[in-house]
């Protein structure tokens, strides 16, 4: 059976600060085409928070994900800070007592951190949003867990199911926020917030097998 440490905290959550730091110019260049133009800036704020933040300490993954939280729900603007916040609070919640994750404890974390992004959020998929990606990644973890595959697969699952998800919002329409008001000239670009989940997705499956914290137990 393979498990995760939760001891590599820190390791982990600055890997997803540094994935947005990285595309802080892509995603405010694809917020640009039908929105604000700021998603880009307001991430890499929110995340460059968290990393001062845990700056010097030693943390458990839990903490790391109530720390991404914080940062996004009080330090940047716009809807995106308390849909990510609630999404990671979900997570941290669902893990904080735990020191290492099953592959069922991964799937719960990912539904948990879901069920809190929906507790203040109508959006599903289809509607050209961060739920194109981040609901089929999750089905399709689950649905390779239950297939018998091992944490790896599953994770390698969830990563193709976050491109695609990513990808199919190219041909789709928006339906919520301030794009929705451009009817069909919302069609034909990537949205922003699918964008960044599947960068903050594909980064924690990596983080995870590619770190040494998936564990053969």
């Amino acid at each position: 059976m393979q498990i995760i440490s939760t001891d590599y905290g820190n390791k982990i959550t600055l890997d997803l600060v540094n994935i947005i730091l990285a595309n802080r110019e892509y995603l405010s260049e694809i917020d640009g085409a039908i929105g604000d133009g700021d998603h880009g800036i307001n991430m890499a704020k929110g995340f460059n928070l968290c990393a001062k933040a845990i700056e010097g300490r030693t943390i458990s993954l839990s903490e790391g994900f109530e720390e991404i939280s914080d940062a996004l729900m009080e330090g940047i603007g716009g809807s995106m800070g308390p849909l990510y916040g609630s999404f990671f609070m979900g997570m941290s919640d669902s893990i904080a007592d735990k020191a290492c994750l099953t592959q069922q404890d991964f799937f719960s974390m990912l539904n948990n951190g879901l069920i809190e992004l929906q507790d203040i959020s109508s959006a599903n998929v289809g509607d050209k949003c961060l739920m194109d990606t981040l609901i089929p990644a999750i089905n399709a973890f689950e649905a390779s867990m239950l297939a018998g595959n091992d944490f790896k697969q599953s994770l390698n699952s969830m990563q193709t199911a976050a491109i695609a998800g990513r990808d199919s919002t190219l041909d789709l329409v928006a339906k919520i926020g301030r794009a929705s008001r451009l009817g069909e000239r919302s069609r034909g670009v990537l949205d922003a917030g699918a964008t960044s989940c599947c960068l903050l997705l594909c980064q924690l499956a990596d983080s995870v097998e590619k770190q040494n914290v998936l564990i053969n137990v």
